[in-house]
C-alpha cells in the first residue's frame, strides 16, 4: 500500500485512475465473520488465500473427524470455490430454502481469488512469499506508470507531526496554550492536554501534589 499509493505518475501527471490496492486480512478462520461476507455478497475483492501443508502446532483430540489443521485447511480449500462458482437460486430451491431468504442467500460467484500452498512455514519459504509480493508490487507501478520507490505521501505527517510535538512539549513545560493549529486539531490537542496525567511528564508546570489532586478533581467534575 505504501509503495503504489500515489496519485501522480512518475512523469508528475495527475492520474486518471485511482492507484494503489487495500490490503488486509486475519489467519485462520478469524476473517469468518469480520469481511468474509464482504468478499463473498458485497463489492468484489480480489483475494489471496495462503495454506500450510505442515502444521507446527498438530492437534488431534478425541471424537473430531480431523485434527485442527486439516479444519482450517478445509476452509482453506472451499473459500475459493465459493467465491469462484457461488451459489445460484435454483440450487437453493433444491434445498427446499425459503423462498424469501433465497435473495440473501445466493452467491453471484465469478469473483477472483489466488491460492498459495506453502510446503511448510519456515524462513525460506516466507521469504519466496514476500519476494513474490514485492515483484506484484513493482509490475503494478510499471503498468500504473508509478514509482513504487519513494514514499513523498509519508513527508506531510511527519512534518505536521514535528509540530504537534514542539506544542506539546511547550504545554507541558511552559505551560502555553495550543496555537497555529485548525480549529478540530486545536480543540482536541487542547482537550488531550486537559486529560493527560502531568505526573508522568518531568518538568511538568503542575501545582504541587495537593494542586494536583484538586486539578484532577475539578477535570473529572467537568467531563
Amino acid at each position: 500500500m505504501e509503495s503504489n499509493g500515489k496519485g501522480v505518475s512518475i512523469d508528475g501527471v495527475p492520474l486518471p485512475y485511482e492507484a494503489g490496492e487495500i490490503d488486509f486480512g486475519e489467519p485462520g478462520t478469524n476473517g469468518q465473520h469480520s469481511f468474509y461476507q464482504l468478499i463473498h455478497q458485497g463489492r468484489v475483492i480480489p483475494c489471496d488465500f495462503i495454506g500450510i501443508v505442515k502444521s507446527q502446532q498438530p492437534v488431534y483430540l478425541k471424537g473430531e473427524v480431523v485434527s485442527n489443521h486439516d479444519e482450517l485447511m478445509s476452509n482453506f480449500f472451499a473459500q475459493p470455490d465459493a467465491l469462484a462458482y457461488g451459489k445460484t437460486a435454483e440450487q437453493l430451491l433444491k434445498e427446499n430454502v425459503s423462498q424469501h431468504l433465497i435473495p440473501h442467500k445466493t452467491f453471484s460467484g465469478n469473483r477472483p481469488s489466488l491460492s498459495l500452498l506453502l510446503p511448510s512455514l519456515n524462513a525460506y519459504n516466507i521469504g519466496q512469499l514476500l519476494a513474490s509480493y514485492e515483484h506484484r508490487v513493482t509490475v503494478e507501478g510499471f503498468v500504473w506508470g508509478i514509482n513504487s520507490f519513494d514514499q513523498w505521501g509519508v513527508e506531510l505527517g511527519k512534518s505536521l507531526a514535528t509540530q504537534v510535538r514542539k506544542q506539546l512539549n511547550a504545554s507541558r513545560t511552559k505551560s502555553e496554550p495550543v496555537e497555529g493549529f485548525n480549529f478540530s486539531t486545536t480543540t482536541l490537542l487542547t482537550r488531550y492536554l486537559q486529560l493527560s496525567h502531568p505526573l508522568f511528564y518531568p518538568g511538568y508546570n503542575c501545582l504541587g501534589a495537593v494542586g494536583l489532586i484538586a486539578e484532577c478533581l475539578a477535570l473529572q467534575l467537568h467531563l
